[in-house]
């Protein structure tokens, strides 16, 4: 049982989402023939896209990720063998010695950070009864994290290792009206589909940040709409409020006081969030009542689900799909192999 409550928390602990939830090979190769009439795989790939957004683009993803890992693991295992060689061990041992002495004990304040922060999965356990499982969970996190370090220091110390693998990519149409951090002319752009009472959205917020620390001017960040109204019933009012914000020119701060505030979205809320940021309160009032923005909104949504979004956070990394509350070291992992090909 807490193997299963575990799995489910690996999946469920990144993103909001109505329903399950996204992109494919392309070709030239022939499917059918029906007379003279040749049928591509390309045509089955465009026709899917359009009949099942979503469906096709998790499909694409997931058959991506599948040969990604892979091929990782088929590298991992080429980098450790040549290094053991070298050491006069097998490549089992000196994986098992090298990891161990990279994996950091799991402390009782890691435990009860964990229970805190994912309290709503916990099904109303006690801490002691969870303890057990959260333990061996996080064991196995920092076993993973712990490998993770030793190969990528492999890959700095050995023979160069170029991926030509291309990735998924999807085309996406910035507008004037988005919200954007960043310059124009940064060489990746990431392109955020959220919803401000997500707390996975919520959650993604300061790894962005921390991601615009780290890379300054060579990312850009593009705020999208896409408001859950299904389970998030105060999210599209608080998208219309933030573009009301906007026009006073503070949409980012009023943006973060959303999140930060997401447990109190009603109406008179966005008003006082207006307040507390020096708003001109009377023309945002008139703003917020009439939905001046409420089809810039749906617009927001709309694009989103032609693309086959169905879950927030969804982000694009130079329209590299990323689903969820993902950590800082897989936004930079992708990053970094963006601008690898830039220079």
């Amino acid at each position: 049982m807490m193997k299963a409550l575990f799995l489910a928390l690996a999946v469920t602990l990144l993103a909001c989402s109505p329903a399950p939830a996204q992109q494919a090979s392309s070709g030239t190769d022939v499917a059918a023939r029906v007379g003279d009439r040749a049928i591509t795989v390309k045509e089955l790939d465009d026709r899917w896209r359009m009949a099942n957004p979503a469906e096709h683009a998790e499909a694409t993803q997931k058959l991506y990720d599948g040969r990604r890992n892979a091929l990782e693991e088929i590298v991992a295992e080429m980098l450790i063998g040549n290094a053991a060689k070298g050491k006069g061990m097998s490549a089992a041992a000196y994986e098992e010695a090298e990891v161990s002495r990279r994996v950091k004990p799991v402390t009782d304040a890691d435990v009860v950070a964990f229970y805190q922060a994912n309290s709503n999965q916990m099904q109303g356990r006690p801490l002691d009864a969870m303890t057990p499982a959260i333990n061996r969970y996080l064991q196995e996190q920092q076993q993973a994290t712990a490998r993770q370090a030793f190969i990528a220091e492999l890959r700095k110390a050995g023979a160069p290792v170029r991926l030509l693998f291309e990735p998924p990519r999807t085309a996406l149409t910035i507008a004037a009206t988005d919200p954007i951090l960043g310059s124009t002319t940064a060489p990746v752009t990431i392109v955020e589909f959220s919803d401000f009472q997500c707390p996975f959205c919520q959650r993604v917020s300061p790894t962005l940040k921390k991601v615009r620390e780290a890379y300054g001017d060579k990312v850009r960040i593009v705020w999208k709409d896409f408001p859950l109204t299904q389970i998030h019933p105060q999210a599209f009012k608080a998208s219309e409020a933030a573009h009301c914000a906007g026009e006073q020119g503070k949409y980012w701060e009023y943006h973060d006081r959303l999140f930060g505030n997401q447990q109190a979205l009603q109406p008179d809320d966005l008003k006082k969030y207006a307040a507390d940021l020096s708003l001109d309160a009377a023309k945002f009032t008139a703003c917020l009542d009439t939905s001046k923005y409420g089809d810039r909104v749906r617009e927001g949504v709309a694009q989103g689900s032609r693309l086959g979004v169905s879950s927030t956070p969804t982000l694009y990394i130079n329209g590299r799909m990323l689903s969820g509350a993902q950590p800082f070291e897989t936004f930079a992992t992708i990053i970094d192999e963006e601008l690898s090909t830039t220079k």
